[in-house]
């Protein structure tokens, strides 16, 4: 795992077409805003698991590796 440090309005790069912007900090929560193509889907993690068990209710047959 990369460790980055940022400040408000400091932004990271990701594969030159996602870039992630600390829009706010207050107390202990960052707002985070999030640039990507259309055709990457971008997900809170709490979201993408209750996706992922969604889908595998719905087809037991089917295996998914979590990130």
């Amino acid at each position: 795992m990369l460790v980055l440090s940022r400040k408000k309005n400091e932004t990271i790069i990701i594969n030159d077409s996602i870039t992630v912007t600390v829009i706010e900090i207050r107390g202990d929560k960052v707002r985070l805003g999030i640039d990507a193509p259309k055709d990457i889907t971008v997900h809170r993690r709490e979201v993408y698991e209750a996706i992922q068990n969604q889908a595998r209710s719905e087809d037991p047959g089917t295996r998914t590796i979590n990130p």
